[in-house]
C-alpha cells in the first residue's frame, strides 16, 4: 500500500475537541521511509474498513519469546489479501519501572527499538500499567523483545495469570504517600514472576498499590489486592496555614469547599478562623487534605489498609474491593516481607478454590468473605467496617421510625 488510503470516517474523529488517536497514527504513516510507515498505511485502511463494516476483523492464535508463556498479544488479520503490512499487529507487554518513573534517554531507546522492529506505536500505558508496544509482525517479536531486554525490561503479564502491576509515583515526589509504594510492588511482583510468565490460573489476578486514599492507580476497584497508604492518628493542622486559607477564601468559601464536602462531616471552622477535626469520624477520604495541602497532612503512624477483590464487569459486575486487613504499618523490612507473605497466601489461594475465569471477588462472593478470611489465616476485624453510618451497604433514613414501631409492637406485647 504505497500511497495513504482514504479515511473519511476516521478524518471525522479528529473533528472533536480532544486529541485523536487517528492523528498520530497518521504521523506514523507519514513517515517516509521509515520502515513503520508502510505498516502503518495499512493499518488506517483496515480500520477504516472496519468502520464501514462495523466489525472487527482482528483473530488471536500463539506467539511467544522463548521461555515465557505471556507478554506477547497475538492479532492476525482476517483480511490479510487487501492489506497485507498490518496482517500482523501483534502487542508486546512490557513490565514499567515502579512508579512509571523513566528518564529521556530510555524513551527513545525504546521509540528507536520499535521503530526498527515495529510499527513505532507505544501506548503509555494499559489498564495493567503495561507499556504497550503495539504491532510487531511475527519474525520481529523475539528480536524486539531481546533489544528491549538489555535495556532491562521484562514481559508482563497476559492470560489466566498474574497481570503487570502499577504503582502510583508516590514516596518519590508526593507529600500524601504514606508508604513505599515502589518497594512494596517490586518485593510482591518479583515473588509472582513465574505465575506472571507461566500463567497458570483460574484467571487473572491484579496487584496495585496506591500511597494515599486519593488511589492513583484504581487499585481499590481495578486490583484483585489492593494495597493503599492510610493512617492510624489524627490528621495534622497547620492552624496558621488554614487561617491563611479563611483569609483568601473567606469563611464561606472554606466551608463550602471544604467543611461541607467532608462525607463524615467530621470538619468545623471555629470563630477564630481555626480548623477543628472529629478525627474519630474521618473515614481518610483526602479531600480536605487535598484543597488545604499546606495546612493538612496525614498522621504520623503511618501504613497501609489492604482490600481484596476489586475488578470489572464480568460474571456478577463491578465490584469495589473489600477491607482484609484494616491497617498495618510499614515500618520496617520485617513489614514489607509480611505483605509478600499475605500477597503470596491469597494468590495461591486464589489458585485452589477459583472456579475458570472467575476472579478473586466473585469467588469471595461464591464462598462467602469468613471462608476467604479463614482460608488466608486471617480473623475478621470489626474495622473493616467501622459503624453502619459509613457503609454505603445500609441505608438508615427511616430508621428512628422503624424503631418507633418495634418497640410500639414488642411493648405492646410485654404488656399482655
Amino acid at each position: 500500500m504505497a500511497n495513504k488510503p482514504n479515511t473519511p470516517m476516521l478524518d471525522q474523529l479528529e473533528g472533536g475537541p480532544w486529541p485523536s488517536f487517528v492523528t498520530g497514527l497518521k504521523r506514523l504513516a507519514d513517515d517516509e521511509g521509515k520502515s513503520h510507515a508502510p505498516i502503518m498505511k495499512s493499518l488506517l485502511g483496515q480500520l477504516e474498513h472496519s468502520y464501514e463494516t462495523r466489525k472487527g476483523y482482528w483473530k488471536g492464535g500463539t506467539i511467544g519469546v522463548r521461555g515465557y508463556g505471556a507478554g506477547v498479544i497475538p492479532r492476525f488479520s482476517e483480511v490479510a489479501g487487501d492489506y497485507p503490512e498490518s496482517s500482523e499487529f501483534h502487542t508486546l507487554r512490557i513490565m514499567p519501572p515502579a512508579g512509571m518513573h523513566y528518564d529521556t534517554a530510555i524513551l527513545r531507546k525504546m521509540c528507536d527499538i520499535w521503530e526498527k522492529h515495529g510499527s513505532g506505536l507505544i501506548a503509555f500505558h494499559g489498564q495493567s500499567g503495561d507499556i504497550m508496544f503495539q504491532g510487531c509482525d511475527s519474525e520481529n517479536v523475539q528480536t524486539s523483545f531481546d533489544a528491549l531486554n538489555e535495556l532491562g525490561f521484562d514481559l508482563g503479564g497476559a492470560g489466566a495469570g498474574v497481570r503487570t502491576s502499577m504503582s502510583c509515583v508516590g514516596a518519590a515526589r508526593c507529600e500524601q504517600s504514606c508508604f513505599d509504594e515502589a518497594k512494596a510492588l517490586r518485593m510482591v511482583i518479583n515473588n509472582m514472576l513465574d505465575d506472571m510468565h507461566r500463567p497458570s490460573l483460574p484467571y487473572k489476578f491484579k496487584a496495585k498499590f496506591s500511597g494515599c486514599g486519593n488511589d492513583c492507580v484504581n487499585a481499590t476497584h481495578r486490583s484483585d489486592f489492593a494495597v493503599l497508604g492510610t493512617w492510624a492518628d489524627d490528621i495534622k493542622v497547620n492552624q496558621d496555614e488554614v487561617k491563611k486559607y479563611v483569609a483568601t477564601l473567606g469563611r464561606k468559601g472554606v466551608n463550602d469547599q471544604v467543611v461541607n464536602m467532608c462525607p463524615t462531616r467530621a470538619l468545623s471552622l471555629n470563630d477564630d478562623d481555626t480548623l477543628e477535626i472529629d478525627n474519630k469520624s474521618c473515614v481518610r477520604c483526602m479531600h480536605c487534605i487535598n484543597v488545604m495541602t499546606k495546612a493538612l497532612s496525614p498522621g504520623d503512624e503511618k501504613g497501609v489498609t489492604i482490600l481484596a477483590g476489586g475488578k470489572r464487569t464480568l460474571k456478577i459486575g463491578d465490584l469495589m474491593g473489600t477491607v482484609i486487613v484494616p491497617f498495618h504499618r510499614m515500618e520496617t523490612e520485617e513489614d514489607y516481607e509480611w505483605l509478600v507473605e499475605l500477597s503470596e497466601t491469597v494468590l495461591e489461594f486464589f489458585a485452589e478454590n477459583a472456579l475458570e475465569h472467575e476472579r478473586t471477588g466473585e469467588m469471595i462472593e461464591r464462598i462467602g468473605m469468613i471462608n476467604f478470611l479463614d482460608g488466608i489465616g486471617l480473623d475478621v476485624d470489626p474495622n473493616m467496617v467501622s459503624h453502619p453510618r459509613t457503609s454505603s451497604y445500609i441505608r438508615m433514613d427511616g430508621w428512628d421510625d422503624e424503631v418507633t414501631k418495634w418497640n410500639s409492637r414488642h411493648g405492646a406485647a410485654a404488656a399482655e
